[in-house]
């Protein structure tokens, strides 16, 4: 099986090999700096929280505020038409 292996380090020329060392390092290095931006956000919402702000409505509200206004506001019109079909509203 080991000897299966070596025959695959020939696939790529040695501009490929580092072109692919480069870019897998990269996305290493963005997912470490995701995560980290992660964390930082996380905090963020503990410390909302703990000014008495209800932390899944931030959430919401970040969600919302993502959104192109025209596609929210038929997205709420949609909405407001199935609740009322289903007698919610």
């Amino acid at each position: 099986m080991a000897d299966d292996a070596a025959p695959h380090a020939d696939v790529l020329n040695g501009t490929a090999q580092t072109q692919l060392k480069s870019i897998i390092e990269r996305v290493e290095r963005l997912e470490q700096e995701k995560a980290e931006v992660a964390e930082q956000i996380k905090e963020v919402f503990a410390e909302a929280k703990g000014n008495g702000f209800d932390v899944k409505v931030l959430r919401k509200i970040v969600r919302i505020r993502k959104q192109d206004r025209a596609k929210r506001m038929e997205e709420e019109a949609i909405l407001d038409l199935y609740l009322s079909a289903l007698g919610e509203v």
